[in-house]
């Protein structure tokens, strides 16, 4: 484990050059993981592990779309696909990567297939965090681990086979065989990570569910909304919108920033822009504050939590679902995106 120091700070990460694949592999050469799931981060983790060359199986609910999914990806029913409660019988190490409300579905099942020694590998806060609201609460006896990538499952597995990474972050909540460091560790290495930074469980969650909610998703979705439509009412066409709104940030600024940084990206605009950037990014931030201090706030009381679980408990939940994604899908800045898409040099 390195220490680097990031802003003043400094931080627990361990690097690839520190922990190779080699030994990472050789750490669990006696381990069977079995990823138990095979929804958002599940395929990405199993088959990055995989092709790494560790011992990997799956557990996932016969006759779904994500066993035919599985199927699919090369998992061999009886072999390496198997339903939940085999497959976690079967592993030495699970990866429960369930969907949250899965997981408190599934958990009395899983539960009951931990043997002394084994580890319950977690990749996101959730359900240990809230443990009141969601009754996980792992046996004294195993390992009770984490690493949460920094991005989908599908980025994770993109980039892996570019032979890149995907930054994630590590933790250890119950450490009772003295192995759970080099466990955690080496299934970090091993899911595809660029580098891996310590955290703990109640941390992850509570920036994960922020970061969602805020600049990640909600928060960009809102903000995207807001200026197109300021921009259509003033009587700017849909695509003039939507280039100013979605596609320079998303085609030409974000990638800038990704390389150098935001005051990279800001000198390689137009001095007009700079000075409008600067003037503005004060005025934003006042008026967004507060709503970030109220959406943390709601995160840390469980509140969020209590939402989230109550909302998929109803039978109609993803119907639902459908129909808002669909409201969102279908509104003319979306729509218009998705010629915008059609209209790239890569597609034509």
């Amino acid at each position: 484990m390195a220490k680097l120091n990031f802003g003043g700070v400094e931080e627990n990460v361990v690097t690839r050059e520190e922990f190779p694949l080699a030994k990472a592999v050789a750490t669990l050469k006696e381990e069977t993981i079995a990823v138990i799931g095979y929804g958002v981060q599940g395929p990405g983790q199993a088959l990055n592990l995989k092709d790494n060359g560790f011992n990997v199986i799956v557990g996932q609910r016969k006759n779904s779309k994500t066993w035919d999914k599985a199927v699919a990806d090369g998992w061999v029913p009886g072999e390496t696909l198997f339903e939940v409660e085999e497959a976690a019988k079967r592993g030495t190490i699970v990866q429960y990567l369930l969907s949250d409300a899965g997981q408190i579905a599934q958990w009395e099942t899983v539960k009951n297939q931990l043997n002394p020694g084994d580890a319950l590998y977690f990749s996101h806060g959730f359900g240990i965090t809230y443990k009141d609201q969601t009754g996980i609460v792992p046996p004294k006896d195993v390992d009770v681990i984490l690493v949460a990538p920094k991005g989908s499952g599908t980025s994770l597995r993109r980039l892996f086979v570019e032979g890149k990474g995907l930054n994630s972050s590590y933790a250890i909540f119950q450490d009772a065989t003295g192995k759970a460091y080099d466990r955690v560790v080496a299934l970090g290495i091993g899911v595809g990570s660029g580098y891996l930074f310590e955290t703990d469980f109640q941390k992850e969650v509570y920036s994960d569910l922020t970061g969602e909610r805020g600049i990640l998703m909600g928060a960009l979705a809102g903000v995207f909304e807001a200026q197109y439509e300021v921009l259509r009412k003033n009587g700017h066409s849909p695509s003039e919108a939507f280039n100013e709104t979605v596609e320079e940030l998303t085609q030409s600024l974000m990638p800038l920033v990704a390389e150098n940084g935001m005051d990279w990206m800001y000198a390689n605009c137009s001095t007009t822009a700079q000075r409008g950037a600067l003037d503005w990014r004060h005025k934003f931030r006042e008026a967004t504050l507060p709503v970030f201090d109220d959406l943390y706030d709601s995160v840390k009381t469980g509140e969020e939590a209590r939402v989230t679980i109550k909302a998929n408990e109803k039978e109609d939940y993803r119907v639902k679902l459908e129909e808002e994604l669909k409201e969102l899908r279908e509104s003319e800045l979306w729509q218009t995106g998705a010629q915008v898409r059609k209209l790239r040099p890569e597609n034509n």
